[in-house]
């Protein structure tokens, strides 16, 4: 997979930073856009806004539903100053990108990259990729690049913060999500219109959401049910779904949802877990009760079809089976089974496991991550549902012929 990555502080995020990455993706044929908040940049040390959760929050509200874009957050793990170099070694090894990754920089920095720590060991990992920020001719920039032919869109995360913080019009310069945030949380100095002695405006009807529309109302209720570890586990796990799914000829808007969704009740405590599985109409068997944290899955298929009206069986089958497996499991259950269990912020995945989930077809590498989980649940002397070593004898079986 083609990627690249964008990098800045999104303090906060607009409209600017996402128009940008959907050039990069549209004109150089990139499969994915890696958008990294920093924790502090070397360039704008002392900036204020938003906290690093902040950003990282607005930016997952502002991308659901678009497989292009992900988001990853690298540097503000590692806090401090954040250095280029430090991100994209970070990002090769994790990410595996085909050919070369690709770094976004604007014509305002390409000038000083001279400076950087370790520029040329920057040019020799990545192609460098200059956008216009300042002026719509090409700035002089002396080495091998893609010069981008980009729109100049006038907007600034700086010029934002003032306009917010003294009243004026930002609203529409931010993606919908952001400005829910910023205005629930009161960044930037923003002051609701009830304490400005104003009328509130009067609420829009919601209308009746498209497909990818469904999409983004399921991602939205994730991201406000879970931790943000966990939404960024759900979303990778969503993305590699959707990369499997295109790969193994399945929908992969199927897999984006069943991967988003999958977690969903994670969070659940065990009566509101076992009210919600109860209305499966299916049996809860002895392990299921003495840790109904297993009954998550099934939990939060019932939540897909009774709140989102969602009645595609194999979304469902898959949101179900995601934790435990079952027989005769459906192509679908096995993505996201898999992906469950390999998306890219799982940490000491076995490399062989890695390679298989670049070559493999589809059953020799369900088998493989369920030969892996039951491994290990073994050897943490863990309890293994009677489902899980009903199909685990029989994909063992089958693949020992």
């Amino acid at each position: 997979m083609k990627l690249a990555i964008l990098g800045g502080s999104f303090n906060p995020v607009h409209v600017g930073h996402l128009v940008l990455a959907d050039t990069v993706l549209s004109a150089l044929r990139y499969d994915r856009i890696i958008l990294i908040p920093t924790y502090q940049s070397p360039f704008k040390q002392g900036a204020v806004g938003g906290s690093p959760q902040d950003r990282l929050d607005m930016l997952a509200a502002s991308i659901p539903g678009d497989p292009r874009l992900t988001m990853d957050d690298c540097e503000i793990k590692r806090k401090g100053v954040s250095y280029t170099v430090d991100t994209i070694k970070d990002i090769i090894t994790r990410y595996r990108p085909e050919g070369k990754l690709g770094l976004v920089l604007g014509d305002d920095l390409a000038g000083s990259f001279l400076t950087w720590r370790q520029a040329s060991e920057i040019m020799s990992q990545v192609d460098i990729i200059i956008a216009h920020r300042i002026a719509a001719a090409s700035e002089s920039f002396p080495y091998p690049h893609k010069q981008l032919n980009n729109a100049i869109i006038e907007i600034s995360s700086a010029v934002l913060r003032e306009r917010i913080q003294e009243q004026g019009n930002w609203r529409y310069l931010v993606p919908a999500g952001a400005r829910v945030i910023i205005e629930d949380r009161k960044l930037y100095g923003y002051i609701p219109q009830e304490a400005r002695g104003t009328a509130p405006a009067v609420p829009l009807i919601p209308a009746v959401p498209s497909t990818w529309g469904l999409v983004s109302e399921v991602e939205t209720a994730v991201r406000m049910a879970v931790s943000f570890s966990r939404f960024l586990h759900s979303r990778n796990t969503a993305l590699l779904c959707w990369d499997l799914c295109i790969r193994f000829g399945l929908d992969p808007q199927k897999g984006y949802l069943a991967g988003i969704s999958h977690d969903i009740c994670k969070p659940l405590g065990e009566e509101e877990m076992l009210f919600l599985v109860r209305m499966d109409g299916k049996e809860i068997d002895a392990i299921e009760r003495k840790k109904p944290s297993l009954l998550h899955g099934r939990a939060a298929a019932v939540v897909l079809k009774n709140r989102f009206n969602i009645h595609d069986e194999a979304i469902l089958e898959a949101v179900r089976l995601h934790t435990t497996g079952g027989m005769g499991m459906g192509p679908l259950a096995k993505v996201v089974y898999i992906a469950d269990k390999l998306e890219i912020s799982r940490e000491d995945l076995d490399p062989a496991i890695q390679e298989l989930r670049e070559t493999a077809d589809l059953d020799r590498l369900f088998g493989a991550v369920l030969e892996e989980t039951v491994g290990y649940l073994r050897s943490q002397a863990l309890d293994i549902s009677e489902g899980t070593l009903r199909l685990f004898e029989t994909v063992h079986k089958r693949n020992s012929r």
